[in-house]
């Protein structure tokens, strides 16, 4: 879900992200909507849980969502991409939300959110091709 006018800290998000506008509302909203219609939120955080993204952990508990935080703090490392894959084929998610404090808030999360997000990509690949094989 986006928020009506597709707004975002840094402008509008582009339509090739397909995601479905909200008719009225906040963010809070979007984030209410994203953690009710996935089956599962990931909080990939640095720093205190705070605001909006915490927010959405206490919407996750509300819902009885299964929600995994992943502190981002030092480093990426392929033990916390390998316990993200445990986390999301025990709760056999197929729908998963990836939430988090924005780059003006947390400057280097970003980077960090995609290495991790790049990790779990490859480790699923490599699991898959073994699987296969």
């Amino acid at each position: 879900w986006a928020p009506q006018g597709r707004e975002a800290e840094d402008g509008k998000i582009p339509l090739k992200y397909q995601l479905r506008e909200l008719d009225h509302g906040s963010y809070r909203q979007r984030t209410r909507r994203n953690v009710e219609d996935s089956d599962a939120t990931l909080i990939l955080n640095c720093g205190d849980l705070d605001g909006g993204t915490l927010a959405t952990q206490e919407f996750a508990k509300r819902l009885k969502k299964p929600c995994f935080v992943v502190q981002l703090d030092h480093d990426v490392t392929v033990n916390a991409a390998t316990q993200v894959m445990e986390w999301v084929y025990r709760h056999e998610i197929k729908t998963l939300n990836i939430a988090g404090p924005r780059e003006s808030k947390r400057p280097g999360i970003y980077v960090l959110t995609r290495e991790l997000l790049v990790e779990v990509d490859t480790n699923n690949q490599r699991a898959d091709s073994q699987n296969t094989a």
